[in-house]
């Protein structure tokens, strides 16, 4: 099976936690090729790495595979943390066919690691996952490039012992986020199973079964999606904006289908219209053996998909990572335009009239906290790409809910005079952080705080509900001020409130409370105390066995209805709903 022509090379995304191997992996897949004098087949692209079936193949020590394959090699896209993946979008899906995800077999799961799983699932992307550092495993002994098992095969017992509790560890994750997965040689169907690939990228052991597996994938997913006309109009995604020196603003594409050349019109997405521009250069770093060069970058003539390429051309400042772009002609100008500005609107995401304000630094990573925030039912009252600017600190300030006078900035910084603005300003809470889900967590956190402190406020200075009776034979003095026993069924009962009869009528004011000789200021649900009622005579407007309540001003009412009701215990609210249906006997809009 001969490689296809019109088949691009398919794009892999290498995810995982920083310190886990993801550069060490990329460098021995180029590394190794540079070592064997074949400088020139792996090519070095702008924030990616196109590695050649025959590089492949021959790292795999078996020639026959090339027939086996019709895909031209890997394209490996090594950009930072997850972003790889967020900030990608081809038109609606993500960026890349496949993906690698790096995980330390030794340290199992990170939250970047976890979170780059969630996004491979919403995407529906192919992917494995690689547990890399084996070699740091007690006793291990290293057969440099060899494959996994051959080298497994050689290991003691006990070494083997070792790996196994540590690799079922990671399936037991995987399955704890919901994916089935098992060791790649032991997988039948990728599409039902992960494949989970031990490697070292210091020794090389295990690399050229990463590859084939990789390879695998492509063939199997993906013939369909992998074809594209090299005549057509390149479409990209931008991957960096980068200032260069000489060449001024320049974006870093990656280009996944068609062509694209110097001189042609472009749009680029950025947060107002998009961009209409013309390329000046197209640029690509020097191949490997030419790292002696001045200049970092070569200019070319085209480029033809997959590739990774640098874009110069005029006015690219608002440019957006994560944005398309795409090359036009005269006839299609608008169109295109309109399309890209309808992407783009479709992430600035619909928003509530009240909620927190976001940023994050991409369209992708913007969608996809946009995402977890609706899950956990946070509204959202604004969200854009960006730094965390003055003017959003000015805006959040004038909110007056505490809870969503809040920015939630993923992997943003703060502008300096943003930065002076915060100093001066308590009405504001800034949370950032480069993990999605932290973020959550940390807002969640607060915002329980928060509830519990406004809840403790207004319960210290509200007038809460509360009935008694007075209990028989326990009359101690008729008036001026009565005292009498009465037993609390239920809510609370303060000095100083007000207390009605069954009519609603004022009776008197608690002037004073004991239990067994000691002053209290509060009697609760149970208690049973002797009580100093200032204005009634026993025998008058109160009597044995009568049933009273607190009086609870309307205002405090609505209050305790519209804000702590929830923290309010059963017979609290017993005593309320007793107390507003006497109020609402005669006005039904009572305290609503």
């Amino acid at each position: 099976m001969a490689v296809n022509e019109d088949l691009r090379t398919p794009i892999v995304s290498v995810m995982g936690h920083v310190d886990h191997g993801k550069t060490t992996l990329l460098d021995i897949i180029r590394g190794s090729a540079v070592a064997e004098g074949e400088a020139g087949a792996i090519t070095q692209h702008i924030g990616a790495t196109e590695v050649p079936i025959d590089n492949i193949v021959n790292k795999c020590g078996d020639p026959s595979l090339k027939e086996r394959f019709i895909v031209p090699g890997l394209l490996f896209i090594d950009t930072p943390g997850h972003h790889a993946f967020t900030s990608l979008r081809s038109r609606g899906g993500a960026l890349a066919d496949l993906a690698i995800v790096i995980v330390d077999i030794n340290e199992g799961f990170m939250p970047q690691t976890i979170e780059s799983l969630h996004i491979l699932k919403r995407f529906k992307t192919p992917f494995v996952v690689v547990a890399n550092k084996i070699d740091r495993i007690h006793g291990w002994e290293p057969n440099k490039n060899t494959p996994f098992l051959a080298t497994y095969n050689k290991q003691s017992e006990r070494v083997k012992t070792d790996l196994d509790n540590k690799f079922y560890e990671i399936v037991g994750e995987l399955y704890n986020l919901g994916f089935n997965s098992e060791r790649y040689d032991r997988v039948n169907d990728f599409q039902r199973n992960i494949g989970v690939i031990p490697i070292s990228a210091v020794t090389g052991e295990g690399v050229a079964d990463v590859l084939m597996i990789l390879l695998g994938l492509a063939q199997k997913f993906l013939e369909g999606s992998l074809h594209y006309n090299a005549k057509s109009p390149g479409i990209g995604t931008v991957l960096e904006v980068k200032e260069e020196k000489g060449l001024g603003t320049t974006i870093d594409t990656i280009l996944y289908d068609g062509i694209i050349k110097k001189g042609d019109t472009i749009v680029v997405g950025s947060l107002g219209d998009p961009i209409q521009t013309k390329i000046r250069a197209l640029l690509k770093p020097r191949p490997l053996s030419e790292i002696k060069a001045e200049e970092k970058f070569q200019q070319v003539a085209e480029v033809t998909a997959a590739v990774g390429v640098k874009i110069s051309a005029p006015n690219l400042e608002g440019a957006l990572a994560g944005a398309p772009v795409r090359v036009v002609s005269l006839e299609t100008i608008d169109a295109i335009t309109a399309e890209v500005k309808s992407e783009i609107a479709d992430v600035q995401i619909d928003t509530d009239s009240v909620g927190v304000t976001i940023k994050a630094d991409t369209i992708g990573s913007l969608e996809a906290l946009v995402n977890e925030l609706k899950k956990e039912e946070i509204p959202i009252r604004k969200a854009h790409v960006g730094d965390v600017s003055n003017r959003d600190i000015v805006e959040v300030s004038a909110i007056e809910d505490p809870f969503y006078s809040v920015i939630i900035g993923f992997n943003v910084k703060v502008l300096p005079d943003a930065k002076e603005k915060l100093q001066t300003t308590t009405e504001v809470t800034l949370f950032r952080n480069d993990v999605i889900y932290r973020l959550i967590d940390d807002y969640k956190d607060w915002a329980k705080k928060q509830k519990e402190l406004a809840e403790k406020e207004i319960s210290d200075t509200i007038i809460k509900p509360g009935r008694f009776q007075i209990m028989p034979d326990c009359i101690f003095r008729q008036s001026k001020p009565a005292v009498v026993g009465v037993k609390i069924v239920s809510g609370t009962v303060k000095t100083n409130v007000d207390v009605v009869n069954t009519d609603g009528e004022v009776v008197g004011k608690v002037k004073g409370l004991q239990l067994r000789g000691e002053n209290i200021s509060e009697a609760k649900i149970g208690m049973e105390v002797a009580m100093a009622l200032e204005g009634p005579t026993v025998g008058r407007q109160i009597k044995e066995e009568d049933t009273l309540f607190v009086n609870v001003p309307e205002r405090h009412a609505k209050r305790i209805e519209h804000d702590i009701y929830d923290s309010m215990t059963a017979d609290e609210l017993e005593a309320l709903d007793a107390f507003l249906a006497i109020k609402r006997r005669d006005n039904a809009f009572w305290a609503k």
